[in-house]
């Protein structure tokens, strides 16, 4: 049994590495171009993983939000545009994007209103932000689904062969 660091704050990569039950040594042979040296590194935040790293660990882990927690918070340009997002279970994920869809249905005759003239008016500005915060929830929520299905699929969870050919046939 590998020796549990009692380390407190662990960063991501430390914590999907350590769920996994690896040392680092083990870690490194796993993902076989990482040496033990550069995973303490970056566990210990004393460098950044670079996209290939974290691409990598999140294949070879099967953890598919380091990708999304590295855009959010460690790449310049992520940080600016890409929400944090987490894995929530299914049907917590259904019930949010419902809600926010319903918002937003009820706010749609209020936003054609709002753009049809091109325009945001002063006194627009307060229920235009409030649809475009509803807008973002879904946008959030719909990256939480494709998180789920995509550690669902890492995990065996679903089917990769079916969910591909669903894919490739509705993509036709």
């Amino acid at each position: 049994m590998p020796k549990v660091s009692n380390k407190e704050n662990k960063n991501i990569y430390f914590k999907c590495r350590e769920d996994l039950g690896l040392t680092r040594d083990k870690a490194s042979e796993l993902l076989e171009t990482m040496a033990p040296e550069r995973i303490e590194k970056i566990e210990n935040e004393r460098c950044e993983p670079h996209p290939d790293e974290v691409l990598l660990m999140a294949e070879k882990y099967k953890a598919p939000e380091l990708c999304n927690y590295y855009c959010a918070n460690q790449c310049p340009i992520g940080q600016q545009y890409v929400p944090e997002v987490k894995i929530d279970n299914l049907s917590s994920i259904v019930l949010k994007m419902i809600s926010s869809l319903n918002s937003v249905q009820e706010g749609q005759r209020k936003l054609i209103d709002i753009t049809a003239d091109g325009h945001i008016q002063d006194d627009e500005i307060e229920s235009f932000v409030m649809i475009q915060n509803e807008l973002e929830k879904i946008s959030i929520t719909i990256e939480s689904l494709q998180l789920w299905s995509e550690q669902m699929l890492a995990n065996g969870n679903i089917n990769m062969k079916l969910y591909e050919k669903a894919k490739e046939k509705l993509n036709k």
